[in-house]
């Protein structure tokens, strides 16, 4: 024990995020705003510090945590009607978790708001980086080891970090390099990542590389058989949204999503998605006629997917937020999705 008093232990909090989607908001942030405030009054032997690639690389505790929406049976799916929060306290140095929390809250009051990074990413897809850190927090208890898909990418995701809290700042220039160092780690193959570079070069006013970097966005999500694009629509319709601050890229994503399909020659399955709102025999047939119209906006583009498309509607049936808002805190469960499916 140093001579000064009793050792501190230093603490780094990855930010916390949803568990399903991995998406951060303003509910996320205040929490751990609260959480690092609580650690400084009352628990003086721990040390919060930044959550920086400097930081981790010496080997911390780091406190993850997801915030979930379930249902009345505390699954993720159908309506949600709590939020279910996980904590793990993890040990770099050791590989393990030391600790774990579970507790459940109303959703009445919740600012689900995504920050900025990610109510302007366009597209999402289950990434291995973002489900290492939901394993690590879910279903695990105190002493098992940290997932490996999420110690070895710890490093990168700090980097990762400063990125998005540099883009949310409005800093789109220090994102992109911060971007590009990501990329350019071992680890760096992330969504988080090609996102990032779409959104800072497009604030940038460099079309051309945000059409590049939405193309890897693509070949990411053909990777892994899945990429759900936020196209939206106007409320009823099949016609995109008409403010061009939110429809003008689409032609580019349109373009990017057809020739990289095209490039890789896979068949994929268009899907149309809904919110909750309305009935769902309506929803369902609204749906398809979305996932239909953008089929065809993708053929037009790359002809040859005339015959390795199809279409198809599912309603509100397989919302990722389920809380039926109808707002940008659920603008995912109004998607297009496109899965690589048999030829």
């Amino acid at each position: 024990m140093p001579a000064g008093g009793p050792a501190k232990y230093t603490v780094v909090i990855d930010p916390l995020i949803d568990g399903v989607t991995g998406m951060q908001s303003n509910a996320t942030r205040s929490m751990g705003d609260r959480i690092a405030k609580l650690i400084q009054e009352k628990y003086p032997q721990f040390e919060v510090q930044r959550f920086s690639a400097a930081n981790v690389s010496k080997a911390p505790l780091v406190l993850i945590g997801t915030f979930t929406g379930v249902n009345s049976k505390r699954q993720t799916s159908g309506t949600r009607e709590a939020y279910r929060i996980c904590f793990a306290l993890a040990d770099l140095k050791t590989g393990k978790l030391v600790s774990k929390g579970l507790a459940f809250a109303q959703m009445d009051g919740v600012d689900a708001t995504p920050l900025g990074y990610f109510q302007d990413a366009p597209a999402w897809t289950e990434d291995p980086s973002t489900l290492g850190y939901i394993r690590t927090c879910q279903g695990t208890k105190a002493g098992d080891p940290i997932n490996p898909l999420y110690v070895d990418r710890v490093l990168t995701g700090a980097v990762i970090s400063e990125g998005v809290d540099a883009y949310n700042a409005g800093r789109y220039k220090d994102a992109l390099e911060l971007f590009e160092s990501a990329l350019n780690a071992p680890e760096g193959h992330q969504l988080r990542v090609f996102n990032g570079l779409y959104l800072a070069n497009w604030k940038l006013g460099r079309r051309t590389a945000a059409a590049e970097s939405f193309g890897k966005v693509v070949d990411f999500g053909v990777e892994h058989k899945r990429l759900a694009t936020k196209f939206l629509f106007r409320p009823g319709t099949t016609a995109f949204y008409p403010d061009p601050a939110v429809s003008g890229p689409y032609p580019i994503w349109l373009k990017e999503i057809a020739s990289r399909a095209s490039k890789a020659n896979v068949c994929l399955e268009v899907s149309g998605h809904t919110s909750p709102t309305g009935p769902e025999p309506l929803n369902d047939r609204l749906s398809l006629l979305r996932a239909e119209y953008v089929k065809k906006r993708l053929e037009s583009e790359a002809p040859a997917l005339a015959k390795r498309t199809i279409a198809n509607g599912v309603g509100s049936r397989e919302t990722l937020i389920g809380t039926g808002r109808d707002d940008v805190s659920d603008a995912l469960d109004r998607r297009v999705e496109f899965k690589v499916i048999g030829c």
